[in-house]
């Protein structure tokens, strides 16, 4: 059989954490709001329910949360890299994009955002974001 694929898409995580290099901003948590996409190869075994071959969407998100709620960062683009690389453990994963919108981050828009993405290279064995950590 063909290779088939499949798009998890967890929309508006909605969290709070330090992010910002200002002194209000390293003294008092701040808004998130998170969307991750991951597209993965699924096995036969997932197309008839066996749990244990899927991706759980549940495992990423609780490991999402809490790396985002305990951590503190600088800047926006160390966020989203790092919820990249969470998202990104599964060795089926081919592609992610994360995206981190930090509401009321400018006076005059209603947030600012950054988006990250990965492509799996299958003929390396180099993982693109050991570089960002």
């Amino acid at each position: 059989m063909n290779a088939q694929f499949a798009t998890i898409n967890i929309k508006n995580l909605r969290l709070r954490t330090y992010i910002g290099f200002n002194p209000e901003e390293m003294e008092k948590q701040q808004d998130v709001v998170i969307n991750i996409q991951i597209r993965y190869e699924i096995s036969d075994e997932v197309l008839h329910d066996r749990v244990e071959d899927a991706l759980n969407y549940k495992t990423v998100t609780k490991k999402v949360i809490q790396h985002v709620e305990q951590g503190r960062f600088l800047l926006l683009e160390k966020l989203v890299a790092e919820i990249l690389a969470i998202s990104c453990e599964h060795p089926s994963v081919i592609h992610a994009q994360i995206t981190v919108d930090k509401p009321h981050a400018l006076r005059f828009a209603d947030s600012v955002s950054l988006t990250l993405e990965y492509t799996a290279d299958k003929t390396s064995n180099i993982h693109i974001l050991e570089k960002a950590s």
